[in-house]
């Protein structure tokens, strides 16, 4: 018996969610009384041993630059062998893109239970309940899984990394890798930037800023404070900003440690993509916006106003006034 945890990475690095699954895989197969092991695929640049401060107990690593490209049918093979290979009888993943496009498929494969979205460590008190958010994270559910393979895909930001002493044991695993019948002939990416999906704060701006021209204020504060920008879907819409940067129900979904909302009026669409948030900062001069029903801090004043003030004091607190 042993907990897989899917060692999620980019370009040869682990990424954060990546850092987050490992923690609660750990926690999970303590719970079981067994040991957490974790899957990478595809060439990576960092320590795989050194992975082992965050409960892992074996890294297997699928050493194949055929991977190296993210494809879904693909990876759902290597790791469906990786988990036979292996006797797992959990596997956990980030419900991050990845996550959510492997786990699902990996579920029909091997005919397991799957609850996706989970926000809390699973109750083994009396079989295996594992707690996920339901219509669009304004509900919880308690979904019990009875199969023999159980998967479980953790919502990101929802579990803190835990560290401790540790290195991991690394071993190459040989798997059948498919050819991917998607082919990579190049790939456009935005450098420079905090990866919306990782970063811990985010500032975001909507219709209320009158024009792309006036994004300054929104890049300024993000600077300042070392966070992404992200955008609502009008402003996508009307190309003022890119749709990677679309957060909502129909855009990609976020859990930073701090949202700051920048004349969004707080539709349900756009809620139903950020209500994860930890802290809610709102500043809207519609006093009656839906947001601030939502916000934990709101500023009720024209953003044009508001927003250099608040990008003064920050610079003022990180020291570069």
């Amino acid at each position: 018996m042993s907990v897989l945890i899917f060692i999620d990475q980019a370009e040869g690095h682990i990424k954060k969610a990546a850092l987050e699954a490992m923690s609660y895989g750990a926690k999970v197969a303590a719970q079981l009384g067994t040991t957490a092991e974790g899957i990478v695929l595809g060439s990576v640049k960092e320590d795989l041993a050194a992975l082992g401060k965050y409960g892992v107990k074996k890294i297997h690593h699928v050493n194949n630059a055929a991977l190296d490209h993210f494809d879904a049918q693909t990876y759902t093979h290597a790791i469906a062998e990786a988990v036979k290979a292996s006797g797992a009888d959990v596997v956990i993943f980030s419900n991050n893109v990845d996550g959510k496009a492997i786990a699902p498929r990996l579920s029909a494969q091997l005919k397991a239970g799957l609850v996706s979205g989970a926000v809390a460590l699973p109750d083994t008190s009396n079989g295996f309940v594992v707690k996920k958010t339901v219509f669009s994270g304004k509900a919880f559910a308690n979904i019990a899984i009875s199969t023999p393979l159980k998967i479980v895909a953790l919502n990101p930001n929802s579990y803190k990394v835990e560290t401790a002493d540790g290195t991991a044991e690394v071993a190459a695993l040989n798997v059948t890798v498919e050819t991917p019948k998607v082919k990579v002939t190049a790939v456009n990416k935005v450098t420079g930037e905090i990866p919306l999906s990782e970063a811990e704060i985010v500032v975001s701006g909507g219709r209320g800023l009158k024009g792309p021209e006036n994004w300054g204020m929104i890049t300024d504060l993000a600077h300042v404070l070392g966070a992404a920008t992200a955008c609502s879907r009008p402003v996508a819409d009307a190309h003022w900003r890119p749709h990677h940067e679309h957060v909502g129900q129909t855009g990609l979904a976020i859990a930073p440690n701090l949202y700051i909302a920048v004349g969004i009026s707080g539709a349900i669409q756009h809620l139903a993509g950020v209500n994860r948030s930890k802290v809610i900062v709102v500043i809207n001069k519609d006093p009656e916006a839906p947001f601030f029903k939502a916000a934990d801090y709101g500023i009720v004043g024209d953003a044009f106003e508001v927003m250099p003030k608040i990008i003064a004091a920050a610079k003022k607190v990180k020291g570069m006034a």
